[in-house]
């Protein structure tokens, strides 16, 4: 989230795609509303489905599911074929001038440099054009200008052509193009607001950035107001990506060294940008290396050291992807003893759950740590499963819930704030971290006493707690703030970290937020004083907890003033220059550098020092385009030929099963997956009072096909997909409706996740992703829940 929460009050006009705010973050979505009502702005809400946040949209779009590229795509049209961008802002803050080289192509749904053996783009290939220094050429007039060659690919996403992917009416998608292209004026800010009915694609990645150029295109980057609002789920998401759940991520988003990169340069030389632009500041890239040596310091301690590259080799080097949909297709190819899970149930949330029951069969073990009971940890109690044929062993380990533990959660908008403990612990759960350290320790002393290949990097990790086998979070938090290690004192910013050794961080970018005065996570100065508590007025008030990172609230705020420091909008400044120094919010810029023709460019964490509208850094294309999902009602009507996206990857093909995905013949309705403001997820399958609320499955099912299909609310159907079938009830809806999609008529079906075969209503033996594909988006691996292809009758 590159804003906050509050800062949504600041807008003019409010998309809302992929998300359904009112009911799934309902205290966030008061700032969407005191937009509307205390400044009058607009509400657009794309959506399949009709909701509570369509309800007090001011203009509800219905959209096919995964056709949000498009959706954006034609804004971008609009905006650029009418001029409507925010010109002094793009020239200034983007690489529209930057020239492409000579060899890049995009043609039938195919950009250049595809490998069809591996199934990959070779991405270096979308390069600039450099001079001797290695800097980007730049010329806007060029013909391989990003502006021009963008201008030619969105030249395709005309009203028209959008209508007919997305089934928006065209008359609709002109209205709502006309109210974005007023968004590029200085005056005027517009946000965009997403969740994971974008993410859960196999183009996630892709959908989400057209919004973001979108943005960069009006000038919306950076601002009061504007920015790419992501809103996260459970309370710690954002933490967990901070601190590295992902797989291919060290903590502060550095990336997992590869194989063949034997020492700290070979890693640099391949992970941190490299300035592209004489005025770029470059500092992520700059910095890398003070990040990386400060976490192995943190980690390895006085084992890590400048003649052994600071422990360097300690560190995993994969091989092949790891994320969790390919650590049980490992498991469904018996290439996978064991398997821990904490905090997730892979039976209920990896996809194709069928698939995903068989591999955790194939283990020899599996580990769950959580507070309850889940079918991951009695998947051999699932239906149709044999628990005889079953010779996984499982161990349960109780877990503490959130609630009876303190720390700190960091949420949506980047804000980390430090809870107390409720409850005490009940019976013989622990907490998490408690389980690792124990677990930790005792493989330790196995080493210790038996030996093993290569020890030295579970021997030599530092466990510098009190109680090393009960670590307090304080404690942690406090390691991860970092410390001068010459005088033994907590760091209050990152720029004080080195690449010496006399450092040691254990996630750069949340250095500062536990500093020697204390844990700024507590602070709590906040609205029982607006004028002492948030001096700007803009809703910052930066003794309210702490945002990563050092304390700012709104990223790439350079980009809120223009090239000589004056706000765009003086009614909304995020920063601006003034006195030798810049105020406002903490800027995202070198503070006490002054603006002007020769100042550093805005975006300093990018080599070019602008923000992208043309990128490398994503796996399937450096524009977003338009494909179908895997499973599709239609072929892609800009490339027939080229439907789907090339490089998305698939498992069961990959692996040499057998296909297991339907077509439009057998399977003629989209679904479309979806969680309600009743449950948690699938923990509160184990709280009488939330099922009471919402005891039971069901699916959404359109009027218009209920009414051919002879269904009415309450009649049991069997909702079915290539991969497995539900049965369960129908309820009869008009918050679904019928598309008009390349000629055709669509209707869309709707699958609320929540339910599973443990819980307190366990007589319903259902699952949601027993309909969804095993298949990955090309740069993340994200799972396709959000677009399948069904079937649905009467029982």
């Amino acid at each position: 989230m590159t804003n906050h929460w509050r800062d949504i009050r600041h807008a003019d006009l409010i998309l809302v795609n992929g998300a359904n705010p009112a009911e799934a973050h309902p205290v966030g979505f008061r700032w969407l509303m005191r937009a509307k009502l205390d400044r009058g702005a607009k509400i657009i809400h794309a959506d399949p489905r009709f909701t509570r946040t369509s309800a007090v949209a001011d203009t509800y779009v219905r959209i096919r599911t995964g056709t949000d590229v498009a959706y954006f795509g034609g804004l971008i049209n609009h905006v650029l074929s009418n001029r409507l961008y925010h010109d002094d802002y793009v020239r200034w803050a983007t690489n529209a001038g930057f020239v492409v080289k000579e060899g890049y192509a995009f043609q039938d749904g195919m950009f250049n440099g595809f490998d069809r053996e591996q199934g990959v783009y070779n991405t270096k290939l979308w390069a600039y054009e450099t001079d001797q220094d290695g800097h980007a050429r730049i010329d806007p007039d060029h013909p391989r200008s990003v502006l021009n060659l963008m201008a030619a690919h969105y030249r395709r996403y005309d009203a028209d052509t959008v209508s007919r992917i997305t089934g928006i009416p065209r008359e609709q998608f002109m209205q709502v193009a006309g109210l974005v292209g007023e968004m590029g004026r200085p005056d005027k800010v517009m946000t965009i607001v997403y969740a994971v009915g974008l993410t859960h694609h196999t183009t996630g990645v892709q959908l989400i950035r057209s919004g973001a150029i979108l943005q960069l295109l009006l000038g919306n980057m950076g601002r009061p107001g504007g920015g790419m609002n992501a809103e996260r789920g459970h309370a710690n998401i954002q933490g967990n990506t901070d601190h590295a759940i992902s797989w291919d991520i060290l903590p502060g988003y550095l990336r997992i060294p590869a194989p063949g990169q034997k020492d700290i340069k070979a890693y640099l030389d391949e992970s941190a940008s490299i300035k592209q632009h004489p005025r770029a500041v470059n500092f992520f890239g700059e910095n890398y290396r003070r990040y990386l040596v400060s976490l192995l310091k943190s980690w390895y301690g006085d084992a890590a050291t400048k003649d052994n590259e600071f422990a360097f080799d300690y560190l995993p080097k994969p091989a092949a992807n790891a994320s969790w949909i390919s650590i049980f297709d490992q498991a469904l190819r018996g290439k996978m003893q064991g398997v821990m899970l904490s905090g997730m149930t892979a039976t209920s949330i990896g996809p194709d759950s069928n698939q995903v029951l068989q591999a955790l069969s194939n283990l020899k073990w599996l580990c769950v740590m959580d507070p309850f009971n889940t079918t991951s940890s009695e998947f051999w109690r699932a239906p149709g499963m044999d628990p005889a044929k079953v010779q996984t062993e499982v161990f349960m380990l109780p877990a503490t819930h959130w609630i009876e533990k303190d720390g700190s959660f960091t949420n949506s908008g980047r804000w980390a704030q430090w809870k107390e403990q409720v409850l005490p612990p009940e019976g013989e759960a622990r907490h998490d971290h408690w389980i690792l350290a124990e677990l930790f320790l005792r493989v330790r002393e196995l080493y210790q006493t038996q030996g093993g290949r290569f020890p030295d990097p579970v021997l030599k990790l530092t466990m510098p707690y009190r109680n090393p086998r009960k670590p307090e979070l304080d404690e942690i938090a406090q390691e991860i703030n970092g410390r001068d290690l010459r005088t033994g004192k907590r760091l209050a910013t990152f720029v004080d970290l080195n690449d010496d050794g006399t450092t040691a961080a254990g996630d750069w970018i949340y250095t500062g937020h536990y500093p020697e005065e204390g844990n700024l996570t507590k602070r709590r100065d906040g609205v029982q004083d607006p004028g002492r508590n948030d001096p700007s007025g803009m809703g910052f008030y930066p003794n309210w907890a702490w945002s990563w990172p050092a304390n700012r609230r709104i990223l790439y705020n350079r980009a809120s003033a223009d090239e000589n420091g004056r706000p765009w909008d003086p009614e909304r400044p995020g920063i601006a220059w003034a006195g030798g120094k810049w105020v406002g919010d903490v800027p995202d810029y070198p503070p006490t550098t002054g603006p002007g023709p020769d100042a550093p460019l805005p975006f300093i964490m990018t080599g070019e020092g602008v923000g992208r509208l043309f990128s490398n850094a994503v796996a399937d294309g450096p524009f977003p385009e338009h494909y179908e999902p895997i499973e599709s009602p239609i072929a892609n009507p800009l490339h027939p030929q080229q439907s789907a996206t090339p490089v998305a990857f698939m498992y069961d093909e990959r692996a040499g099963r057998a296909s297991r995905f339907g077509t439009p013949a057998d399977y003629p309705y989209v679904a479309t997956s979806y969680r309600l403001t009743e449950h948690e997820h699938y923990v509160t399958q184990n709280v009488e009072h939330l099922v009471q609320l919402q005891p039971e499955a069901f699916v959404e099912v359109p009027a218009g096909l209920a009414r051919e299909k002879g269904i009415e609310t309450g009649d049991l159907v069997r909702v079915s997909s290539r991969r497995g079938k539900l049965e369960v009830r129908a309820v009869v809806t008009k918050r679904l409706g019928p598309l008009q999609v390349d000629g055709r008529q669509v209707y869309q079906i709707g699958i609320p996740i929540h339910w599973g075969f443990v819980g307190i209503n366990t007589g319903q033996h259902w699952l949601a992703n027993a309909l969804t594909p095993f298949v990955g988006d090309a740069s993340a691996r994200t799972p396709e829940y959000k677009a399948f292809l069904v079937d649905i009758e009467k029982i």
